[in-house]
């Protein structure tokens, strides 16, 4: 190596270690700027730099002027800026730049970048396509991205297609089945979930910490509490250090299928492993099971011991609470205080907890006004029912038909809401009335509700 190249090459390492100093766009534009004057503005391998801290830093349009002046970029530097649009969830632009490249630049990471953003199946099937024209289906993270994309698009049966074709060329890995798995819960597939589960184990493959936390959310969506406490004492009993991501989910589950006692064992364990995660998922468990004084009593804790600051779900456990144990004037004060010391703004989900909390206390007018009150994006039929069902129960007719209007301008064939309107027509003798619902429902082809159905609006407003 001549003396030239050597002293070219010791600048150019002297440049790349300037990036791990890098911390803000700041520092970066001033090394860009030692960049320029050092005569390394095209050097690939330093412009590559520039644009992945602009990718990961979310700064795009940086990212865009430095690319545009580089004569060929290469796949690392396409690729980047795939990645830096999808992380700023830009997909038509990500979709614009692939469309740019040649077929030549195009790897595995361009599609795993690219999958992740999809949010359209037409245009996931277009990028499958190239896939299999490109053979890049070989590719474990292609294929594994494959799985997830369209899970999350809801074709579950491609995804299952395309994880049953992994097992049958080769042994899936413990991605692919956590990937399938995931599609199947995110799809509400909880019974085909726990049984992929079953059958990961008796391929031999050990479940890490991914796959704990989303099969026991499916244990927790269906009640399977045995079937939790299965994996409990199979994976968790005898480890000394359960991390916390899986800790918190043994207390989801736990609470959703009401062994509060176990739920509540574990979250004592945690101690100093507890985040915010942890009191939310305890104190909302709490609250949805009609033990109000106890989930504000774990609220006062956690505020007294001053390690996690409440957030929106927090407040929204605490709502529960009160509504549940029509404890009103605690209601009102936790939501003026989430509101003016917290500076939390309430959503659909915190107003539809303070009209439901109006609506068992017989506060009808009060819910109404709160309602009329709301910004116009929190105000769904999913609110409003909720009004409405609590008219039925007090026997307030006169406003039951008043909130029946707006409910119907929102969703004019919703079954439950003719029902509890021919209810409550019924309940005060008004015959007529309740025959004239009838009749407007068997008029629209309206089916009445499956029995059971009277508890699906307060899970909705949860949900």
């Amino acid at each position: 190596m001549s003396p030239k190249d050597a002293a070219f090459w010791k600048a150019e390492g002297t440049v790349m270690n300037l990036f791990k100093r890098c911390s803000t766009m700041r520092h970066l534009k001033e090394l860009h700027g030692h960049i320029i004057h050092t005569n390394f503005h095209q050097n690939n391998l330093v412009l590559g730099k520039i644009v992945l801290f602009c990718a990961l830093s979310g700064n795009m349009n940086y990212a865009v002027s430095i690319f545009d002046r580089i004569q060929n970029p290469d796949s690392f530097l396409w690729n980047t800026m795939i990645r830096g649009f999808g992380n700023i969830n830009q997909t038509q632009k990500a979709i614009h730049f692939y469309h740019m490249m040649k077929n030549a630049d195009k790897d595995s990471f361009t599609f795993t970048f690219l999958l992740k953003i999809v949010r359209s199946i037409t245009l996931g099937k277009q990028l499958h396509c190239n896939i299999l024209q490109l053979g890049l289906t070989n590719h474990t993270y292609v294929s594994n991205s494959l799985i997830h994309m369209y899970g999350m698009l809801n074709d579950i049966e491609t995804a299952h297609q395309l994880f049953e074709e992994m097992q049958h060329n080769a042994a899936a890995d413990l991605v692919a089945w956590n990937s399938i798995i995931h599609c199947h819960v995110y799809c509400r597939s909880y019974t085909e979930a726990l049984n992929l589960f079953t059958r990961m184990l008796q391929r031999q493959v050990q479940p890490d910490d991914a796959t704990l936390v989303v099969i026991l959310s499916a244990c927790g969506a269906i009640g399977a509490l045995d079937f939790g406490r299965w994996i409990h004492s199979s994976f968790c009993m005898h480890q000394q250090e359960i991390t916390t991501s899986v800790s918190n989910s043994f207390v989801d589950m736990y609470a959703k299928c009401g062994a509060m006692e176990e739920a509540y064992q574990i979250f004592s364990k945690m101690r100093s492993r507890k985040n915010i995660v942890s009191w939310n998922v305890m104190i909302l468990g709490l609250a949805s099971h009609g033990n109000g004084e106890e989930a504000l009593a774990l609220f006062r804790e956690m505020l007294k011991e001053n390690v996690e600051r409440p957030n929106d779900v927090t407040f929204l456990g605490v709502l529960c609470a009160c509504s549940h144990g029509g404890m009103v004037d605690e209601g009102r004060k936790y939501f003026d205080i989430m509101i003016r010391e917290y500076n939390i703004q309430p959503t659909m989900k915190h107003y539809g907890c303070m009209v439901d909390l109006f609506g068992r206390a017989g506060l009808l007018d009060e819910g109404y006004r709160l309602i009329k009150e709301m910004p116009v994006e929190c105000v769904n039929a999913i609110v409003w029912r909720t009004l409405l069902a609590a008219c039925r129960i007090h026997g307030n007719v006169e406003l039951g038909e008043k909130v029946r209007k707006h409910v119907l301008e929102l969703e004019p064939d919703h079954s439950s809401d003719y029902v509890l309107l021919a209810n409550m027509y019924a309940s005060t003798g008004r015959w007529n009335e309740m025959s004239k619902e009838r009749r407007s429902m068997q008029e629209r082809g309206i089916q009445k509700p499956e029995p059971g159905n009277s508890s699906f609006i307060n899970r909705e407003i949860l949900m």
